[in-house]
């Protein structure tokens, strides 16, 4: 990818400045759930049926049956306007979504995290500019924070909407293993981070919970640690496609740090089959079979959901990823996604699309459904969502959560998400193999040199 365009389109545009953020915070969808796809719809449930609109979602509680009520009670109230909509977990909802666009057939509403893949729907002209209709609809587009939409710009024109929360990666910790291991407090160092794992090994206690085999888990440990070694030029540089930026020598450093966290048994044993879809992460967690977990803050709001008292009973904590000695990074950095984004397919109907920018205008961020996030332990991403955060029973999270995504210098979106589709799937391969211990740090770079520009 060079600096002035790309074959997705998209602007280089300081692509790591898109947080010194406004205020934003939050949790993002859960990326797991039922064995999808399931349906609900406007037309006793189908979701191909009488709907003049569809959208295809992520399954996994809270958040599927907050959307299902969210359509219901939309169809309801917009007798003339009903929308399908279709679940899928999020692995399976990838590939799918990817078929259906490229094949003509995709939903009238196309979920999204932004960034590399949008790039790419754009260009093909997939998916419709609302950079005119927002204009027009200044109550719409200021419903949502304004730093939400980034990953939604492409050459300055805006392809999604930004809705829901945002989602920060964070650390979070098992309060009742570490007072079994009799650990104190948690790491604020990797140094801290990799005696504490052996004090967890010793006492037969799995460290941290990894769902190796959904691949993404583990991204988020090298975006952390490229940051905290080598600063944000590190993966700017990847980003911009610049030759050989794989090879940087902060970024050898980190892929052998993560190595090594590997080799001291950081991992609880098996990480490789575990998936992130089915939650078992989370349960790891909330039944005490590890201590940590680095993982999106959305799945808070999971584990408040299947945990029983784990999270009600304050067995949940969480700190910021640590800090590594000599790094060039700012502790304040983070990574994660700043919002959730709906798209407008351009190949649905013109009465399709009137519905999916009517409902984006009145039922996407109800107050409902804002309220309903918030209830959850999620952030919203509604310009209104932070003052309602003082009445919640998760103010303590929803408060730090907020204020790690605001006080962010950088906030680095998730690679997968900023890359260009094929770069990711390469990316996601690789990153299997790194954790797996089949290739070096070095066998890594060269690999991805390789994708570099594409």
């Amino acid at each position: 990818m060079d600096a002035s365009s790309t074959a997705s389109g998209t602007s280089r545009r300081g692509f790591l400045s898109l947080l010194a953020m406004a205020p934003l915070a939050g949790a993002a969808l859960s990326a797991c759930g039922t064995s999808g796809p399931g349906t609900t719809g406007g037309s006793g449930g189908g979701g191909g049926g009488g709907g003049k609109a569809s959208w295809w979602y992520l399954s996994g509680d809270p958040n599927e049956t907050i959307r299902k009520d969210n359509i219901k009670s939309w169809n309801s109230s917009n007798a003339q306007e009903t929308i399908d909509i279709t679940f899928f977990q999020n692995d399976a909802y990838k590939t799918k979504i990817k078929t259906a666009i490229g094949a003509g057939q995709a939903p009238t509403m196309i979920y999204g995290w932004g960034g590399g893949t949008l790039a790419s729907y754009a260009a093909a002209g997939q998916v419709i500019d609302l950079t005119d209709w927002l204009s027009q609809n200044p109550d719409v587009k200021n419903a949502v924070l304004p730093a939400s939409y980034g990953p939604a710009t492409i050459d300055g024109k805006i392809y999604a909407y930004p809705n829901e929360n945002a989602s920060p990666i964070i650390f979070y910790y098992n309060k009742r293993v570490f007072s079994k291991a009799g650990i104190s407090a948690p790491p604020k160092t990797w140094d801290e981070l990799l005696s504490l794992v052996k004090t967890l090994n010793a006492a037969g206690i799995a460290p941290i919970a990894l769902a190796g085999q959904s691949r993404w888990t583990s991204m988020m440990w090298l975006e952390y640690l490229f940051d905290r070694v080598g600063g944000p030029d590190v993966f700017n540089a990847i980003f911009k496609g610049e030759a050989n930026a794989w090879s940087n020598a902060d970024a050898i450093k980190a892929l052998t740090m993560v190595q090594d966290l590997v080799k001291a048994g950081g991992f609880i044993k098996g990480f490789e089959s575990i998936t992130a879809d089915s939650n078992a992460d989370q349960a790891l967690m909330y039944t005490d079979k590890t201590a940590m977990m680095l993982h999106g803050s959305w799945t808070y709001a999971g584990m408040k959901n299947d945990g029983g008292d784990f999270v009600p009973g304050g067995n949940l904590g969480w700190f910021d990823f640590p800090t590594v000695s000599g790094g060039k990074g700012d502790p304040k950095d983070t990574c994660g996604n700043p919002g959730q984004y709906t798209s407008i397919s351009s190949k649905a109907s013109e009465e399709a699309q009137k519905v999916a920018k009517d409902f984006f205008a009145k039922g996407i961020m109800s107050e409902e459904v804002i309220q309903k996030f918030i209830d959850s332990g999620q952030v919203c991403i509604a310009a209104s969502a932070a003052d309602k955060f003082a009445a919640s029973k998760d103010k303590d999270f929803l408060e730090y959560a907020y204020n790690l995504t605001k006080n962010a210098p950088v906030f680095q979106q998730s690679w997968d998400q900023a890359l260009s589709p094929a770069t990711a799937e390469a990316l996601l391969s690789n990153i299997d193999q790194l954790f797996s211990l089949s290739i070096t740090p070095e066998q890594f770079a060269t690999n991805m040199n390789a994708t570099l520009g594409k």
